[in-house]
């Protein structure tokens, strides 16, 4: 992913502040491995160790979909 489009769609993801408990993963890389696994059409359990952990990115992924976060990053595409 650019920096470019990073930029455009950063402001989208959900913010930590004020989150108890560990610190989470770091956004840009947990949406790098979302797009992977769409792009090669891969099993979330197959996903490279690199990415961490495909649980916690299936229930990030999970809970931005349920949250609207996909659709928010796409208008402000749509928009720029």
């Amino acid at each position: 992913m650019s920096d470019e489009l990073w930029e455009l769609i950063e402001p989208e993801l959900p913010s930590s502040a004020g989150r108890r408990g560990r610190p989470s993963r770091d956004h840009r890389q947990t949406l790098e491995a979302i797009l992977w696994r769409y792009r090669t059409g891969c099993p979330w359990r197959d996903l490279p160790a690199e990415f961490g952990p495909w649980q916690t990115l299936w229930k990030r992924h999970h809970r931005w979909s349920a949250d609207g976060v996909y659709q928010r990053m796409l208008e402000r595409l749509v928009q720029s």
